[in-house]
């Protein structure tokens, strides 16, 4: 099995098509146990084979070939009853949704969320230039600690502590406001 995982790794089409022949007629099989269709199991199937290709120079042969691509299978079975199950919980929200939908666009939620946004950002102005840089930096920038902390030419601790009370600062003149 060595040989075929070097062929593949050194971009041979055919050690491709081979491993996918050796393997996929037992893989299936598990598939077609775990799956309520057909269709189910050949999908998953070829999901499985794309990532066992992408995810081929990791492997470090602490198993054999096939319990590694059936750990794999599991997963992916696994990802597909949770997709399942997110679409039916989404699906039985509908109702709520479709009301939900209907209450954003109404005058008054437009109006409530307008005086949300200009508290907020008065707020937020009347903090000192460093909490509304640290602040915009974390949450608007999207950075972790780690990389304002490089920005600011600060130490971590110092960052993590000038955010939580910038966050504190927040907290209380929105309080007020």
């Amino acid at each position: 099995m060595e040989n075929i995982l070097e062929k593949i790794l050194s971009g041979d089409k055919q050690a491709v098509v081979d491993f996918y022949h050796t393997f996929s007629p037992k893989i299936l099989s598990y598939l077609k146990n775990k799956l309520p269709r057909e269709e189910d199991a050949q999908e998953v199937l070829q999901d499985i084979f794309f990532e066992a290709l992408d995810s081929l120079p990791l492997f470090a042969g602490k198993s054999s070939l096939s319990t590694w691509l059936f750990g794999i299978a599991h997963h992916k079975v696994v990802d597909f009853y949770r997709k399942r199950k997110m679409k039916s919980v989404l699906l039985s929200q509908l109702p709520f949704l479709q009301i939900f939908a209907e209450e954003i666009t109404q005058p008054e939620f437009q109006f409530e969320k307008n005086r949300v946004r200009d508290t907020f950002e008065a707020t937020l102005h009347k903090l000192s230039y460093k909490y509304q840089t640290i602040l915009h930096m974390h949450y608007e920038l999207g950075m972790s600690v780690q990389e304002i902390a490089i920005e600011l030419h600060m130490t971590f601790k110092a960052t993590e502590s000038l955010l939580f009370r910038a966050r504190k600062q927040f907290k209380t003149a929105y309080e007020r406001a």
